[in-house]
């Protein structure tokens, strides 16, 4: 049964509607399929709030004619009731959760670099009232601010030890990492699932709704879980095709560092979206946050 929320989309953008089908892999915003009567299909994003949507409609129009991204076919803003919705073309592909071997990496990565060469002036992010610059315009200070936030948030249903050892390995960690590498454009959700591809590789790169202006640092933490250490080789390849674009930041000192930050937001977000409901992703988390620790 279709939510009266989703109704109301459809209403508004007068969609002829032949089927509808829910999109599991999106975790922070309702998602649909839709098969039209002319035989088109499209997709419906509902995001979680109204920043969300902006931002994603910015970053997808700012990108439309650089990068494999979906086409924006319609927007709507909202009102007080409804958060809004975008109406986006289908990509031919299926995200990236089979076996990656060394072609499809290098294509990921060369990807990659092209959405890392869209520079900013300033580190920030787009709402719905325009760009938020961060504080003092220091992308450290933010990371900073960010664990601090995400420590309290973890605070009721993780243990004090791992707390307080989470918080001395951030500090120790911290003070190893290179220069920032930005402002640039950075996904901040760049994994498998957001990674669409066909027979030809790297099809389309979608769900831009959490991106910002920030540094690289940030954006190889998924890639590095859910690919390079799945499969061999892929890490190589993929640095041959981001540096074919962009020199690469050093990875292995950013990678333990943005791990542990990875971890505890991910346990953070469990917190704030209910634990029962994501089991399996708070158990992973808190097994990389443990693992972290060594």
């Amino acid at each position: 049964m279709q939510s009266t929320q989703l109704q109301t989309v459809m209403d508004h953008f007068k969609l002829n509607v032949k089927s509808i089908e829910n999109v599991p892999e999106s975790f922070s915003s309702e998602v649909y399929k839709l098969g039209l009567s002319n035989n088109e299909n499209v997709y419906i994003k509902i995001p979680f709030t109204k920043d969300k949507l902006f931002r994603e409609y910015t970053i997808l129009k700012k990108l439309e004619s650089d990068l494999p991204v979906p086409r924006v076919l319609d927007y709507w803003v909202g009102d007080e009731k409804d958060c809004g919705a975008i109406l986006l073309s289908e990509i031919n592909g299926v995200p990236c959760t089979s076996k990656v071997d060394t072609r499809l990496a290098y294509q990921i990565g060369l990807n990659h670099a092209k959405l890392h060469e869209v520079s900013f002036q300033s580190y920030g992010y787009e709402e719905q009232n325009g760009f938020r610059y961060l504080e003092k315009n220091d992308w450290r200070l933010y990371i900073k601010n960010l664990f601090n936030q995400y420590l309290v948030q973890c605070g009721a249903i993780l243990p004090i030890e791992l707390i307080d050892k989470s918080e001395n390995k951030f500090n120790e960690l911290f003070k190893s990492l290179p220069k920032p590498d930005g402002p640039c454009l950075v996904h901040l959700d760049f994994r498998p699932g957001n990674i669409l591809i066909n027979d030809t590789g790297v099809a389309g790169i979608i769900d831009f709704e959490s991106a910002r202006a920030g540094s690289t640092e940030i954006d190889f933490t998924k890639i590095n879980r859910d690919i390079w250490s799945n499969h061999l080789g892929t890490r190589d390849a993929y640095m041959q095709g981001y540096e074919s674009i962009r020199p690469i930041i050093d990875l292995d000192r950013i990678l333990p560092f943005y791990s542990l930050l990875d971890a505890i937001g991910s346990i953070a977000w469990c917190s704030r979206r209910g634990i029962v409901k994501h089991k399996d992703f708070y158990d992973e988390s808190v097994n990389i946050l443990k693992n972290s620790m060594v």
